[in-house]
């Protein structure tokens, strides 16, 4: 499947929800955002909304500091 990652086309094999794609991506215990196709995902949504080719999606890490 292709996707339009952060404004890059990513190919991705064997990931179908945004939780697989978190955990693929190490982001998995890390405060992060989630959009997808212009949409917020909850974190409490993410094993249950499914990637599909062609999507979009923005993940932002938070970052602390001072």
């Amino acid at each position: 499947m292709n996707i339009l990652l952060n404004g890059a086309d990513t190919a991705l094999e064997g990931v179908r929800t945004v939780h697989d794609l978190v955990v693929r991506l190490g982001y998995e215990g890390k405060r992060i955002a989630v959009e997808l196709n212009g949409d917020i995902v909850p974190r409490s949504q993410h094993a249950q909304a499914p990637l599909s080719e062609g999507d979009q999606v923005e993940i932002v890490v938070a970052v602390g500091g001072g």
